[in-house]
């Protein structure tokens, strides 16, 4: 008797869960910033007025667990990419898409992120300048960063694109055919 009423549990917990990619139980279980999740760890959870957002759901970007590259030109110098100026949250991917579109090197960072498959994931991008701003202020919950400037997928103009440092709080556009960190992220 007892285990049918430890099976009849289980049957009813189950039916009640919805089961999500990589066996989370949504309502089980909270995700928080820094928890592994979906082949990286989770940088940021959409809030209200964010693009992503739906009320009710759990949304938001994860980032891979280290650096894609310790030095990589954004590529495509002295050329201004169209619709690679996206510099809010959720324009990350977007960016990535145009520049690799536009043709800018096989070895530049948006190509590094595209190209990348992490985890059994394969959708990561370079991230847009507020993506990236958000990941260096949960840099300690994320982990692997160096003390170092990281390319974001947002253009500045022809000739710069900007980078965000992680060493301090700056962020400015910079020559594209310098070489600075990568760090992929994804929408989940």
């Amino acid at each position: 008797m007892q285990r049918l009423f430890f099976l009849f549990l289980f049957i009813s917990s189950f039916a009640q869960a919805q089961i999500v990619p990589q066996g989370f139980l949504v309502g089980k279980v909270k995700l928080a910033i820094g928890d592994a999740y979906q082949g990286g760890k989770i940088a940021y959870i959409f809030a209200s007025g964010d693009p992503g957002y739906v009320s009710g759901q759990t949304h938001g970007l994860i980032a891979t667990v280290a650096d894609v590259s310790s030095g990589a030109q954004w590529g495509c110098y002295g050329s201004t990419v169209s619709g690679a100026d996206g510099e809010a949250i959720g324009t990350g991917n977007q960016n990535t898409i145009e520049i690799n579109m536009a043709g800018c090197s096989s070895g530049s960072a948006a190509s590094l992120c595209a190209n990348l498959v992490q985890g059994g994931y394969s959708d990561w991008y370079l991230p847009s300048l507020e993506e990236l701003r958000i990941m260096r202020l949960n840099k300690s919950a994320i982990g692997g960063f160096a003390a170092a400037d990281y390319w974001s997928s947002s253009e500045y103009n022809a000739s710069n694109a900007y980078y965000v440092g992680f060493q301090f709080t700056g962020y400015d556009g910079r020559y594209k055919y310098s070489t600075y960190r990568v760090r992929a992220v994804r929408s989940f």
